[in-house]
């Protein structure tokens, strides 16, 4: 399997997402804080298919 650099906006996208996860686990915010796991999962998932799927 071949994996290719994700463009920057999935980038962003990805670190936006994990961001806001690891802010809700903290405990900075109650509004992320029940999705703080999946909006780190959901994160790498993103990281992931930019990485794997071409031009994404």
């Amino acid at each position: 399997m071949k994996t290719n650099a994700p463009r920057v906006i999935t980038l962003l996208i990805a670190v936006i997402l994990a961001v806001l996860g690891i802010i809700g686990f903290l405990g900075f915010t109650s509004v992320f804080g029940v999705w703080a796991f999946w909006l780190v999962v959901a994160g790498f998932v993103v990281l992931l298919a930019g990485s794997v799927l071409k031009g994404l």
